[in-house]
């Protein structure tokens, strides 16, 4: 079969501190209800991303992945998950102070898979914040006496955003996003998180979520500040050694070729056009949406509205 670029149902996600702004990229929300995460790609064991187009629609992907190994990841003994998780955040509260573990810190325990991720702010109201990394000096008996007194929040560096900024964070960083963001997020494939305070909320039930003291301290890193983390605006936005992201922009008429070799996900965040190759039917998208591109495919994006995007790799 020749694969094509596959596009995704999004997997809403309620949260505590979400809101409505998903609607802006395109996804389709009750009123009043609080979304959160919309996963626009996944392959964990309880949530797996159901393909929307083409002949492969109503198939998850790890399925396909298992069927056409070599074409979408370019590897015929591939066996493992897909190697992303991409999320749209709308992030009408604050988020809870938490951490990410790394390998090592799951190995100790025994638990958990490692999380690195980063942050595109795709959108951001005036005087929004996140919260990345500790500040210098911030000792783990420090920490956690302040997970005793309520006070986490004064031990993080407080950083201004505004759209169009990358923010990458490692595994092991403690962090906190602000209310009013609209971002992109990229990661590793896990949904691991160690929450260490709450600012005292409860959910709608009115029972408080459940803390992770013990394991947050055992995987923060605490000998690294919030010093020294890469935040970019143009060009390659993060090169690690699990992913790379890639931002562009293209004009109303421009086209961009895509050639086999390489598996892509394109996240779309403005804009529409169309992807094209020979023998094989054009797929339509516009802002808001995430496509695979697999291994074996080439063609070229047609712009048919200023554009931009996000491109990673692996």
């Amino acid at each position: 079969m020749r694969l094509y670029p596959l596009k995704f149902r999004p997997i809403l996600k309620h949260r505590i501190w979400g809101g409505q702004k998903l609607r802006e990229l395109g996804k389709q929300i009750a009123e009043g209800e609080k979304i959160g995460e919309s996963w626009e790609l996944a392959d964990l064991p309880e949530d797996k991303s159901v393909i929307s187009n083409g002949e492969l629609a109503g198939q998850t992907l790890s399925s396909v992945i298992e069927k056409y190994p070599k074409e979408i990841r370019g590897d015929e003994n591939f066996t493992g998950g897909f190697p992303l998780l991409i999320k749209f955040l709308d992030a009408q509260d604050i988020l809870s102070v938490q951490v990410h573990p790394d390998e090592q810190a799951c190995e100790r325990m025994g638990k958990g898979e490692p999380k690195t991720e980063c942050w595109y702010i795709i959108a951001a109201e005036a005087g929004a914040v996140i919260y990345k990394g500790l500040k210098k000096g911030v000792t783990k008996q420090q920490f956690a006496e302040a997970t005793k007194e309520g006070n986490i929040a004064e031990l993080l560096e407080e950083v201004a955003v505004e759209a169009g900024q990358c923010h990458f964070l490692p595994a092991g960083t403690a962090h906190s996003i602000g209310p009013g963001l609209l971002i992109a997020e990229i990661q590793t494939p896990s949904d691991t998180t160690y929450r260490v305070f709450d600012f005292n909320r409860v959910d709608d039930t009115g029972k408080a979520r459940p803390l992770h003291i013990e394991e947050a301290l055992e995987s923060i890193h605490f000998e690294r500040g919030g010093e020294g983390f890469s935040v970019s605006t143009i060009g390659r936005l993060v090169d690690c050694e699990y992913f790379k992201v890639d931002k562009g922009h293209q004009a109303e008429g421009c086209e961009l070729l895509l050639s086999a070799g390489e598996m892509k996900t394109m996240i779309f965040l403005t804009g529409c056009g169309i992807i094209e190759s020979v023998g094989q039917e054009p797929v339509e998208f516009k802002g808001g949406d995430t496509l695979l591109v697999p291994y074996s495919y080439e063609g070229a994006i047609r712009f048919t509205a200023d554009t931009q995007y996000l491109m990673v790799t692996i």
